[in-house]
């Protein structure tokens, strides 16, 4: 089948750093095909070619037959070119309805008709399979979950020919991530070509049709998918082997002698958390479980001080100490840290330089009389680029210049400037390439390694079973069961999370 778009010998340059070099790419009508490849790899400066956010420095873009340039997002979009990104484009203050029309709102009399409006949303929220979500709720009270949902049905209403993704399923749950596999098969099946970037290799398993690799803004292969490997596709994707994705565990003793870095006992928040009750040991990865949405992550708020009413106790190095703002939550002698979930939204200040966004969870340490060290704050910051191997060409550009993995890189690196003895991580490789993965996963052991006590919130099964000691599965706000060693398999994680009764789910190891 001839393909709808392609592009020919793409180049596109950031100062000194470039982002694609000669790159090539087609997709055809009726397929689905898979962008792979790591953060960095030039993805994501491909697709903003595709839509006009950027205008490359060489190449054609030829869309059915005729040679385009796009000098605009809303050309690309006249043009039937949509694309959803990971990064949210709604705005929080106004209606579903009003985001979803908001590029061309149907009018009467010249005003914007308010109820053919409301008829356009439903259509397009009926077709997203977000039938739940009303027109005219404010989008500022929907989770992220439902926003991306939202961002889909905006897509959609715009009848494009083509439909981009970038990674929109790493916000969702696994109920709307059906129904959104569900849409996209059936719109293969209708004729739209769909370009699709994930770093879920299962993802990518049951959508694609074809696949095409890039690596350090080049183009390096594309191939129909099922024709190689995962390993072939990863090894392609890095450049290198992986040999092993998780680090090996220690051997604990059964009895462990340990004093926990954290108990918490009967924590209880409003009608989300009901007598939550765990104890984390210096050296300890200790993984949070369940379906989305079942507690985590108001668990990992109400210890960080974020949420109001909290009852039940919170144990930090032997001391009761209690928790009423993330400021006294990260003192020295209580020694806290979270990374939350939304690095875009709560972890970074996107316009802020990376050594801003490295610094500032520290500046108290850094400060004398209430004014920043810059000696000190620039050698702190260099350990922590360093340590992580984040790449940033220059400290003072601007973090949202980063890609996504070193963005997640620079929150991490943000706390550890704090030496905390507990570490909070909610979902820490959602939208994470391959590569960048296994470094985070190689930092926790190498953290819980050097007497840290480690909590990681993760909706990755493999994650939780390659990385953790323990895990904890919540089910309706409450710890359900325990699941160590040989008892931690998938099957486990999987019933315990549906709080289903069984063998497996029944060795509960605490």
């Amino acid at each position: 089948m001839e393909p709808i778009l392609q592009l020919h010998d793409i180049s596109k340059r950031y100062g000194g750093v470039r982002a694609l070099e000669h790159a090539r790419f087609a997709c055809a009508p009726g397929r689905i095909h898979a962008l792979l490849g790591e953060n960095g790899a030039g993805k994501s400066t491909l697709i903003k070619v595709m839509t006009g956010v950027v205008q490359p420095d060489e190449g054609r873009i030829v869309l059915e037959g005729q040679e385009r340039r796009f000098a605009h997002p809303q050309e690309a979009v006249r043009a039937g070119v949509a694309c959803i990104f990971q990064e949210l484009s709604l705005m929080p203050d106004l209606s579903v309805a009003d985001n979803i029309c908001i590029t061309n709102p149907p009018r009467r009399f010249g005003l914007v008709d308010q109820k053919a409006q409301r008829r356009l949303a439903e259509a397009a929220l009926a077709r997203a399979g977000a039938h739940d979500i009303h027109p005219l709720a404010p989008v500022r009270s929907l989770s992220l979950s439902r926003r991306q949902m939202v961002e889909i049905a905006k897509a959609l209403a715009r009848e494009p020919k083509i439909l981009i993704l970038d990674e929109a399923t790493s916000a969702l749950t696994a109920a709307d991530v059906e129904r959104v596999f569900a849409l996209l098969k059936r719109l293969r099946d209708e004729g739209l070509a769909i370009v699709y970037i994930s770093h879920r290799m299962n993802e990518i398993a049951e959508l694609a049709d074809d696949c095409s690799v890039f690596r350090n803004g080049q183009y390096v292969a594309t191939f129909e998918h099922g024709s190689k490997t995962d390993a072939q596709i990863v090894e392609m994707m890095i450049g290198r082997d992986i040999e092993h994705a998780f680090p090996p565990k220690p051997v604990r003793d059964a009895a462990p002698t340990a004093a926990p870095a954290l108990a918490v006992n009967n924590l209880s928040w409003e009608d989300r958390l009901h007598e939550v009750s765990l104890e984390a040991r210096p050296g300890e990865i200790v993984g949070l479980g369940g379906l989305d949405g079942q507690g985590q992550r108001e668990f990992f708020l109400a210890l960080f001080g974020v949420l109001r009413g909290v009852r039940g106790e919170v144990v930090v190095g032997g001391r009761p100490v209690q928790l009423s703002s993330p400021r006294q939550a990260k003192r020295p002698d209580i020694g806290l840290a979270l990374v939350p979930e939304d690095r875009k939204t709560d972890g970074l200040m996107l316009p802020m330089s990376v050594s801003d966004n490295l610094s500032f969870a520290a500046l108290d340490r850094l400060s004398r009389a209430g004014i920043v060290m810059t000696a000190a704050e620039s050698e702190a910051n260099a350990a922590m680029v360093k340590k992580l191997s984040i790449k940033a060409p220059v400290l003072s550009n601007a973090v949202g210049t980063l890609s996504g993995g070193n963005q997640q890189k620079v929150v991490i690196a943000k706390w550890l400037m704090n030496a905390p003895r507990v570490i909070l991580l909610s979902d820490p490789t959602r939208g994470i390439d391959v590569g960048t993965k296994q470094e985070i996963y190689l930092l926790l052991r190498r953290l819980a390694d050097d007497g840290a006590a480690v909590l990681l919130y993760s909706t990755d099964y493999a994650e939780l079973i390659g990385c953790c000691d323990r895990v904890a599965v919540f089910y309706d706000g409450r710890i359900v069961r325990w699941l160590a060693g040989d008892a931690l398999t998938e099957h486990a994680l999987v019933a315990s999370a549906l709080n289903l009764g069984g063998d497996a789910a029944n060795k509960a190891v605490h």
